[in-house]
């Protein structure tokens, strides 16, 4: 069957190591491409024999690992609309493999295929290996599967705590959060069977203790009257219908009934009725709907009730923390709300704790007509604005950039390339860093190596010159230069190709002290730049909440 696998311009941009515009690329320039055998026009699908033989024809290397020829195997053995099934069948055979059996396992019986995944297996081990295809899996149905970012998942899982005990995930997809969430015992829902099966492998052939069930939580909930000790959910944004009519009067709705266009705030109460008093929630929520009319009653409640505990905006959403009230407690009097989610972590743990923190809003302020819970919308509200404009004030005041000495030059130099300074022994890589190194990344403009510790990613190249001969300044010049200099950010450089002007040692340290003060101007200007807007921001808050005012009133 493998001459009627298929592959899409995606695959095709993977085995040839290219990107997809060069896919395109070749489509249009090579009438010998081969033509789509299937597919849409948007997305088509190709033969895969007529690829190799086309790259192999021209030259062009490739690459087609076991896995992804298991991978346009399983594709073609049959449509797309069973195309999770087959993949929860792949995971069915890899977890017997490994000595385990799930209740709802289907089997796999292509021996062909189970021949591949033998080997497969042996290769990467039964997990990775699963893994990989459902990485695949995803990419085929981008538009259909909503799967949350690995760092959104990582960052709600570090929010619940270290040692969550039974998590449940009642919206779980193919699992990632339950994955995420280190908790001892998971539970896990989703309204598509085939979904559940990937997600229950998943979560099996990584060693978990769990139960799945394959129905709409909403509207069929499979863990009625179970209590964990902290729940996740990035449930499904926008649905109309969402069995609004069915459920008018649920016992779930404890916080009020939610409106028909609102399905996440019945998101919201599903999990709070399932975590234990005292338990938290981590759910991803749509920006509006912290401020939608409809949700005022329900937001206000929450509140209220001390259930809401922060609102922070991640990734074009907002998570939403809750904390179930245990019997008799009171209240907090404040509510987190973060647009910026790099301090959330220990904000968080410190807001739990009672303690005052940055960005803690007091509800009695938020309990208007609106309820409006939108955190950028209380960003300016800073408690020391006035004090904090002052001190940026000076130090902004205190900022010299100052420009180098230039003239201008009608010589022509010469020039040599890294690589051939290498070679000549000019340069060397040392194993280790020391100072007076080059030090060269992708992400950070080339400097000289002051002694001081620096990040060990991005991975960084680093050179060692012979100061008789070379310069350090000089050299971290010019491949600064190099680096801005490039068409795009997202080119990228080959380093050993970069030329260097051929100059005395004397004019390299006159052009390295020239470099130096203009990386410390340019560094100036992007200081001066922050520290103006950061003023901006402060004298705006200031003066709108009375901790400033012009000198003259």
């Amino acid at each position: 069957m493998e001459e009627l696998a298929t592959v899409s311009a995606a695959d095709i941009a993977r085995i040839a190591g290219v990107g997809r515009a060069a896919v395109s690329n070749w489509r249009r320039r090579y009438g010998d491409f081969p033509p789509p055998v299937g597919g849409t026009a948007s997305s088509p699908l190709f033969a895969l024999v007529a690829v190799e033989k086309w790259l192999r024809e021209r030259g062009k290397p490739f690459e087609i690992s076991l896995g992804d020829r298991i991978w346009q195997r399983l594709r073609n053995l049959g449509d797309d609309l069973s195309l999770g099934l087959r993949v929860g069948r792949v995971g069915s055979f890899l977890l017997r493999r490994s000595g385990r059996e799930w209740t709802f396992s289907p089997r796999y019986d292509d021996a062909e295929l189970l021949e591949l995944l033998d080997r497969f297996a042996d290769e990467r081990g039964a997990r990775a290996a699963f893994e990989f295809l459902c990485e695949r899996y995803v990419e085929a149905h981008s538009r259909q599967l909503s799967v949350t970012a690995e760092p959104v998942a990582a960052l709600m899982s570090r929010l619940i705590g270290p040692e969550p005990g039974v998590v449940l995930d009642p919206a779980c997809g193919l699992g990632t959060l339950l994955l995420a969430s280190g908790g001892t015992r998971l539970l896990g829902q989703v309204d598509d069977p085939a979904t559940s099966c990937i997600a229950a492998h998943r979560l099996l052939l990584a060693g978990a203790d769990m139960e799945m069930y394959g129905a709409d939580a909403l509207s069929m909930d499979s863990y009625e009257g179970v209590l964990a000790d902290a729940v996740v959910c990035d449930p499904p944004f926008n649905e109309r219908e969402w069995g609004y009519d069915e459920l008018v009067g649920d016992p779930r709705w404890e916080y009020g009934q939610p409106p028909r266009g609102e399905p996440e705030l019945a998101w919201v109460q599903h999990c709070l009725a399932h975590v234990k008093p005292g338990g938290l929630v981590a759910i991803r929520m749509p920006s509006a709907a912290a401020g939608r009319r409809t949700g005022r009653r329900i937001r206000g409640n929450l509140l209220r009730a001390g259930a809401l505990r922060a609102v922070v905006t991640v990734g074009g959403a907002d998570l939403w923390l809750l904390r179930r009230p245990a019997s008799g407690e009171r209240p907090p009097s404040r509510l987190l709300l973060l647009a910026d989610p790099s301090t959330v972590e220990e904000q968080w743990r410190e807001h739990l704790r009672g303690a005052e923190v940055p960005g803690a809003v007091r509800i009695i302020d938020l309990l208007d007509e609106e309820i409006d819970l939108s955190p950028a919308r209380y960003q300016a509200r800073d408690e020391h604005a006035g004090e904090a404009f002052l001190e940026i004030r000076r130090h902004f005041e205190g900022i010299r950039p100052e420009l180098p000495s230039l003239m201008v030059s009608d010589e022509k130099p010469s020039f040599v390339t890294i690589g051939e300074l290498l070679k000549s022994g000019v340069l060397t890589v040392p194993e280790s860093v020391e100072e007076g190194d080059v030090v060269a990344s992708p992400a950070v403009p080339a400097y000289v190596h002051s002694g001081a510790s620096f990040p060990a990613e991005p991975p960084m190249s680093t050179y060692r010159t012979d100061p008789e001969r070379l310069d350090a300044a000089f050299l971290a010049g010019c491949l600064r230069a190099a680096g801005q200099l490039a068409p795009s950010s997202s080119t990228r450089i080959d380093l050993k190709r970069t030329r260097i002007p051929r100059l005395p040692i004397e004019t390299q340290r006159a052009h390295g002290e020239a470099f130096t003060r203009l990386a410390a101007f340019e560094d100036a200007l992007r200081e001066a730049a922050e520290s103006g807007l950061e003023l901006v921001r402060l004298g705006l808050a200031g003066l709108t909440e009375g901790q400033l005012k012009p000198e003259s009133g």
